[in-house]
């Protein structure tokens, strides 16, 4: 077993630092602080080759794998979970056509993810499907060579700021198996009837733009079907299967960043005439935060090296997010108390790292239902 990364993957590892710390450290408080996407810092991400790494050279893009997108995406996100996301998410919802879309739509629409001259977007949640998403029930009903879509979705990763987004909606409602009724349709964000509203407010990743959408009557071509149709959940699965090792990136760099951060504070603050790095209870919790970051990595680079080598393993997906997420949580919430009063101060990045660490818990697939996913390879 080689665990060692290549030069290539050091260097993409080594870029993406240097741009998280160039680009987002400047803004950061105040994209946070103003609920603010950003466009500059993804227009900068794509020319910095740093986006859509996945996509293969014949269209338009690097070639790379899915451990250079996880090495990206941890150093992004070890800097600022938001603005990584800005970067890293601009492409959600594309990967289904590099999966199952065809060979035209792959040519059309793919190479503008690199070039920065497209925004992708997810769009399955709904008001009353979340982790239920077989439960969707936003509806494509054909007309003519057109479908014709009705319904509303939520918490959308992109949603008002998207060109354009791959919508779950059921096309085959009497099919005998739950799971066979839905497809994923390409819609353009202009299309007259979508109307898309900005959710504010959030806890935390509050520069990444989360958006609520209504389709009434939207007129999308039959050609925008991604795949087979009544295929969808299938095909969504199996996306969510690769994203949660991007998730599971975004935690272990968010964990490692908390980390960063804490070691700084503790070397610096004195008490009682002495740095608190010299407390032994101190040094104790700094040994098993970085123990549980280097573990969740691991698992996290395995997850994502079996993917680049064939051998998607939905199970240790579903540890890598789980138990990544879980970390990020805990390590936050240690370098918090470290840092005490002031920890809880806006002066302090600590307290973002803190507010955005929790979503990595429920997005993308809440801990539960990764859960979920793990007991049911074990039986």
């Amino acid at each position: 077993m080689n665990f060692e990364l290549s030069e290539e993957q050091i260097a993409f590892q080594s870029m993406a630092y240097k741009f998280a710390i160039k680009e987002f450290s400047p803004i950061a408080k105040e994209c946070d602080r103003e609920e603010k996407y950003p466009r500059e810092i993804w227009q900068k991400a794509c020319a910095a080759g740093l986006v859509g790494v996945v996509i293969p050279e014949e269209y338009g893009g690097p070639g790379g794998g899915w451990l250079e997108t996880a090495l990206i995406t941890e150093q992004l996100s070890r800097v600022d979970l938001g603005l990584g996301l800005v970067a890293t998410a601009a492409t959600f919802g594309s990967e289904n056509i590099l999966n199952f879309g065809s060979e035209e739509q792959k040519k059309k629409y793919l190479p503008l993810l690199p070039l920065g001259q497209a925004i992708f977007a997810g769009a399955y949640t709904e008001p009353n499907a979340g982790s239920d998403v077989a439960g969707t029930t936003t509806r494509a009903i054909k007309d003519g060579t057109d479908y014709v879509i009705n319904g509303s979705k939520t918490f959308i990763t992109n949603g008002t700021i998207c060109d354009y987004m791959v919508v779950l909606c059921v096309t085959n409602p009497d099919a005998p198996k739950k799971t066979l009724r839905h497809s994923l349709i390409l819609v353009e964000a202009t299309s007259p009837g979508l109307t898309r509203y900005k959710l504010e407010g959030k806890m935390g990743i509050r520069a990444s733009d989360t958006g609520s959408l209504s389709f009434e009557d939207v007129r999308v071509p039959q050609a925008n079907l991604i795949g087979q149709e009544g295929h969808g959940f299938p095909q969504l699965m199996h996306f969510f299967d690769m994203t949660r090792i991007m998730v599971a990136s975004q935690a272990v760099g968010l964990a490692q960043g908390a980390l960063d951060l804490a070691l700084k504070y503790v070397k610096e603050r004195k008490t009682f005439g002495v740095p608190l790095a010299a407390n032994q209870g101190i040094q104790f919790q700094l040994a098993e935060m970085a123990t549980r970051v280097e573990l969740a990595r691991t698992i996290t680079y395995k997850a994502a090296w079996k993917a680049d080598n064939g051998q998607l393993d939905a199970s240790l997906n579903a540890m890598a997010k789980y138990y990544s997420g879980e970390t990020a949580v805990w390590v936050t919430d240690k370098a918090l108390q470290m840092h005490g009063g002031y920890g809880y101060m806006d002066e302090y990045d600590i307290q973002r790292f803190y507010r955005d660490a929790k979503i990595l818990e429920i997005y993308e697939g809440a801990k539960e239902i990764e859960k979920i996913t793990i007991a049911k390879r074990l039986f």
